[in-house]
């Protein structure tokens, strides 16, 4: 467990207080308040989406891969969701059968996954066919000025806040095997200018 981790737990609230604020919060709710079924959350952090789950929801199973925020997210859980399983895992190694969940939600998440495709891949497999992720994630702009600008600062980026900042993360779900049912482009606020560009929406296998 590294130094690293443990202070980018202890400040992942407070650096995206004001991004919640901004409409990141609003476009959470309206996303994941849709999850139905038998859930899955992955790299779930520190429970940010734990209070926009709706009654559609059978159960509820948690995953995070990361000790120091698992710390932080466990007495959440049992204060907001004591129904929900939490399990230490990470989205490259699932550790369900096949067709486990009708939805997974990942939100902010795909950036920062050690092996992005493989991750999706896992993805679709515990989903049932016909079964949806739901997603936020921010992505490589389609801007090519700024796309260069994202590939400048992408060291920097994974070094200060665990993530990449120009994956091409709408083409890897489709290449995963994913359709794209819907998908708004937005930007995210009060964050760099090459980390603004978000994707958001639902897709199914």
């Amino acid at each position: 467990m590294g130094l690293r981790s443990r202070f980018f737990a202890l400040t992942y609230d407070r650096q995206l207080a004001k991004v919640e604020r901004a409409g990141l919060g609003e476009l959470r709710h309206r996303l994941v308040e849709t999850a139905s079924g038998r859930v899955l959350e992955i790299g779930t952090g520190t429970g940010a989406n734990l209070d926009h789950y709706g009654p559609a929801v059978e159960s509820l199973t948690l995953t995070e891969p990361e000790q120091p925020m698992l710390r932080r997210l466990e007495p959440r859980v049992r204060e907001r969701a004591p129904h929900a399983t939490v399990l230490r895992a990470p989205a490259e190694d699932l550790p369900f059968d096949d067709g486990s969940f009708d939805t997974v939600v990942s939100t902010l998440v795909l950036c920062g996954v050690s092996d992005q495709p493989r991750a999706l891949r896992e993805v679709r497999r515990v989903l049932r066919p016909g079964g949806r992720l739901i997603f936020v994630e921010h992505v490589r702009s389609d801007d090519p000025k700024l796309a260069r600008l994202q590939d400048r600062m992408n060291g920097l980026n994974r070094f200060m806040v665990c993530c990449e900042c120009n994956r091409p993360t709408l083409d890897s779900m489709k290449e995963a095997g994913f359709r794209i049912d819907e998908v708004e482009h937005s930007k995210l606020q009060k964050v760099p200018r090459f980390v603004r560009p978000l994707i958001a929406g639902t897709a199914t296998i």
